[in-house]
């Protein structure tokens, strides 16, 4: 009996805020003719960073690297982002973000550019660039996937793992696009089956519609904090759930639900969405 199943999408309603994003990350400085340059990461509206002289141990300049535009209606700290990394090249400094943006800055200069080596980068250069699990390799090289879809890197991560459908078994979450139309959505191979279930890339699903091109980040949003951080706002998950979003809008929650229909709570006029798009594998 083929196992079908059924993801169910929330409108885009702001109490999805009420997840907390993790700490921020603990950079590594870098160090440079004497000058060590570290990210603080303690302002979750700009990030920045600051030159130290190694010897006096004294704060030469700080420099504001980008900032995050925070929607009001929605929590605040899940929009924040952060300095990932820090290194120093051939007198630029490159400052990678949580999201995966490139800066480079001139350290003679200050002057601060955006690189995106993934928009001029062939798909298998890129691929090299990342760790692809064998699972994905799988769907991807050899399944059904590989001949509608591909993989995207346009979102960092670009997989994630939960129990999306509590059975016990880890899932893996993938960023994909549509080779016949370019448009950007999620795979999620069943862990215990290997099947694959797409969400957008060409299946509409809720005000999500059939492009996720607009998403911009995203994250699991486990069943354990659903429970104890945000009781009665969101409906019963029987797994893990995703939490998809744009900067500068609101989240979706992408679960199973295990019916084509979703009960919400908080809003009683929430827009309700299924989609179905099953793949064998």
């Amino acid at each position: 009996m083929r196992l079908t199943v059924v993801l169910s999408a929330m409108a885009f309603l702001p109490y999805f805020a009420l997840a907390k994003r993790s700490a921020p990350p603990r950079v590594e400085p870098a160090i440079h003719d004497s000058i060590r340059y570290v990210a603080p990461n303690d302002d979750g509206r700009r990030a920045y960073i600051e030159a130290w002289d190694v010897q006096t141990n004294k704060k030469l300049w700080e420099l504001t690297v980008f900032t995050n535009h925070i929607e009001p209606r929605l929590e605040e700290d899940v929009q924040w982002v952060f300095i990932n990394k820090l290194n120093v090249r051939d007198g630029t400094l490159l400052v990678i973000s949580e999201r995966g943006n490139t800066y480079q800055i001139d350290l003679k200069t200050k002057a601060i550019t955006q690189s995106d080596a993934t928009k001029s980068a062939t798909p298998d250069a890129i691929a090299q660039l990342h760790d692809i699990p064998e699972v994905i390799n799988r769907a991807v090289t050899n399944g059904l996937l590989a001949k509608e879809y591909e993989l995207s890197f346009r979102v960092n991560p670009f997989y994630l793992r939960g129990d999306f459908n509590g059975d016990g078994k880890a899932d893996i979450a993938i960023l994909v696009k549509q080779r016949s139309t370019g448009k950007f959505g999620i795979a999620i191979i069943n862990g215990a089956t290997d099947k694959v279930t797409v969400v957008g890339a060409g299946n509409a699903i809720g005000n999500g519609g059939d492009d996720f091109e607009w998403m911009d980040t995203w994250r699991v949003y486990s069943k354990g904090r659903a429970i104890h951080e945000a009781e009665g706002s969101v409906p019963h998950l029987r797994g893990d759930a995703l939490l998809v979003g744009k900067s500068e809008a609101a989240s979706a929650l992408i679960y199973w639900n295990g019916a084509p229909s979703l009960a919400t709570k908080g809003e009683s006029r929430a827009a309700r969405a299924t989609a179905q798009r099953v793949i064998k594998t």
